[in-house]
């Protein structure tokens, strides 16, 4: 499954591929644009995942044996 830092990253490289087709100096600039835009939601995203408090891992206890 993919993170949604990898998700964005796949737009925008897909972006750059289609502004690189992209046949008018135009709608090179929007295809640029858009792949701007999804890097500055992939920064986001991992500055969001980078802030999250992770929960820590506790050990379980010890079985005791009472007799």
């Amino acid at each position: 499954m993919m993170t949604p830092a990898e998700h964005f990253m796949r737009h925008e490289a897909e972006c750059k591929f289609m502004a690189q087709l992209a046949r008018d100096a135009e709608s090179k600039a929007v295809w640029i644009g858009m792949a701007e835009r999804w890097r500055r939601c992939t920064e986001l995203a991992r500055q969001q995942n980078a802030t999250q408090v992770r929960p820590t891992r506790h050990r379980k206890a010890a079985k005791t044996w009472s007799h």
